[in-house]
């Protein structure tokens, strides 16, 4: 069954290659790998055509929210996706999601289709696209997954990312995965998704390793990156015509 509706903190961490094997190596006895255990997700953000919603996210406001869609691995015109609306409000995060073919989400983007129900999440979803009016295909981020479930408690999650690419151009979820790097070479991007607080037995791991919660937003560090890019090329050029 596909959950349509989250209530979580996602706390962040960056691994190294050393860190992430004494992890996994302590989850056997604790968590199991989920039905997506290892998997290629693959996302669409949808913006402003001037990037308002994650200019306004690296703000780091109260509240702040983000729109994508995401299916595992690349999908054909019918395949299933999941159009997501994620929002964050001091520290918790609340995502609504609906399943639909690639043909269904890509038509309502554009503007062509309505979404094919009425229910609330659906709702929401319309309401959010009217209100910032023409939001567009902004970036491709993918990356390779592992994600892990604790046994004792469904409701803590812990995942791994690595290989993430993002491009801006080609931002189909029916192209072949591919990009540039956002991480240095063997670094993963933990995170511990969870309603409560952190079990006291992952607190002692993560000290026993040495790691540390970062803040990270893989489409706000892409975005940063697009943008410092274009200013220092946008410095050649002047320097060039002086």
């Amino acid at each position: 069954m596909d959950i349509t509706t989250f209530k979580r903190a996602e706390i962040k961490f960056m691994v190294t290659p050393a860190q992430r094997t004494m992890l996994e190596e302590a989850f056997t006895s604790r968590m199991i790998p989920d039905e997506h255990g290892e998997s290629t997700i693959c996302n669409i953000y949808c913006d402003t055509p001037d990037f308002r919603l994650i200019r306004r996210s690296l703000e780091k406001p109260v509240y702040k929210e983000k729109f994508r869609i995401r299916s595992y691995g690349r999908v054909k015109e019918d395949g299933k996706v999941f159009m997501e609306l994620k929002k964050k409000y001091d520290g918790i995060v609340y995502k609504r999601r609906i399943s639909l073919s690639q043909d269904e989400a890509a038509g309502f983007i554009s503007g062509r289709t309505q979404l094919p129900k009425d229910g609330q999440i659906e709702r929401e979803i319309d309401y959010f696209v009217r209100y910032y009016g023409g939001l567009i295909p902004a970036m491709y981020i993918c990356y390779d997954r592992s994600a892990y479930f604790c046994e004792e408690d469904p409701n803590l999650r812990v995942t791994f990312d690595r290989n993430i690419l993002w491009r801006t151009d080609n931002v189909r979820l029916t192209s072949r995965p591919s990009g540039r790097q956002l991480l240095e070479p063997g670094q993963s991007l933990m995170e511990i998704k969870c309603a409560g607080a952190i079990p006291m037995w992952l607190v002692e791991l993560l000290s026993k390793g040495g790691i540390r919660q970062v803040s990270f937003s893989k489409y706000g560090t892409a975005y940063t990156t697009m943008i410092t890019e274009m200013k220092e090329k946008k410095n050649e050029r002047g320097a060039y015509c002086a």
